[in-house]
């Protein structure tokens, strides 16, 4: 069991082979657009753990830094860190070069309500960012919303499916990738663009959603009754070995967990460990926003780390009265509500 942040942390941020691999064959410097939120900080842990800033190689972390001491704790553990807001006229301009970059970056919750951030953040922002770094492999973290939903009954959508966005959030994204690409074919530029579906650990994500509601007695909202879900640890490895996947044209993967999980099993799961009977609202729909992740699978290989295992961690971290970063991802939106 994960019974505190360090080991939580440290669980995700352990380099496989492959990853040590991957990141030796790195030709330089790499930098993390948006290092701030979710998953830069494990990311940028995870790449320093595999080597990345040996032979006088940097990883950079960029981010607004609003919270003091994650750039703190970045700067403590190798990671070169550079304030600077993507949007302002001439900030992407002053960032180091790097033949490697992460976008990451993106403007999700509070989205509904403020659609120019929205935009500007999740449309404006890639077609930038890939102007900039024209010469770099670019790895860019988008989202499965861009899917319309499927029947839960199969697998999911597979990157050739309909584009069918619900909400301004995911019609942002959208748009995001529709011009990445447009930057990118017009630059020469070596892109992948991961269509990521809900990475989770225990202080965040979908899994962390239904537990707490569980040991609370809240209702749970089982309209979107099935979905997919990523180990943090194994989104963050994937990408770290993205790079020999960036092309001209572009690639797109999803990037997700092999299979299709039940909200109603999940809460059944953790309340037997509990010993709570969760609470129940809702009649779940034929379909849900679910992503194949075969293609992925097919380069990479399958995630390492079992969701069983995750529940189970879960539920034992939540019975502890682990750490929670106290925001809600909204997963039972079918309305784009974010």
């Amino acid at each position: 069991m994960l019974t505190g942040n360090e080991q939580l942390i440290d669980r995700m941020t352990t380099p496989s082979a492959a990853v040590r691999e991957a990141v030796a064959r790195y030709e330089g410097d790499v930098v993390i657009l948006g290092v701030g939120g979710k998953m830069g900080p494990t990311l940028a842990e995870l790449l320093v753990r595999a080597g990345a800033t040996e032979s006088g190689r940097r990883v950079i972390g960029v981010a607004r830094f609003s919270d003091p001491e994650a750039r703190a704790h970045l700067d403590r553990i190798g990671v070169t860190t550079v304030k600077a807001d993507l949007l302002e006229v001439g900030a992407l301009r002053g960032l180091p070069d790097a033949p490697h970059m992460f976008l990451l970056a993106g403007f999700k919750f509070g989205s509904t309500g403020n659609p120019s951030m929205t935009w500007a953040m999740n449309s404006l922002l890639p077609a930038r960012a890939i102007e900039r770094y024209r010469e770099a492999s670019i790895c860019y973290v988008s989202s499965g919303n861009v899917y319309a939903f499927t029947p839960v009954t199969g697998a999911g959508a597979d990157e050739t499916a309909a584009t069918e966005p619900v909400g301004e959030y995911a019609q942002s994204r959208l748009g995001g990738e529709r011009l990445a690409d447009y930057a990118a074919s017009s630059a020469g530029a070596r892109l992948c663009i991961m269509r990521l579906f809900y990475a989770t650990e225990l202080r965040y994500g979908i899994i962390h959603d239904i537990a707490w509601r569980v040991y609370t007695g809240e209702a749970i909202d089982v309209s979107m009754g099935h979905v997919n879900q990523i180990w943090q640890g194994d989104a963050n490895a994937y990408l770290a070995r993205s790079f020999p996947l960036c092309t001209d044209p572009q690639t797109t993967l999803n990037m997700t967990g092999e299979r299709v999980l039940s909200v109603g099993s999940i809460a059944e799961r953790v309340g037997t460990i509990l010993g709570r009977e969760p609470v129940f609202t809702g009649k779940e729909a034929d379909t849900a926003l679910l992503g194949d992740t075969s293609a992925l699978v097919e380069q990479l290989g399958p995630p390492e780390t079992p969701m069983d295992d995750v529940i189970e961690w879960m539920a034992h971290w939540v019975q502890a009265g682990g750490a929670s970063h106290g925001k809600p991802t909204k997963y039972e939106s079918r309305i784009g509500d974010f």
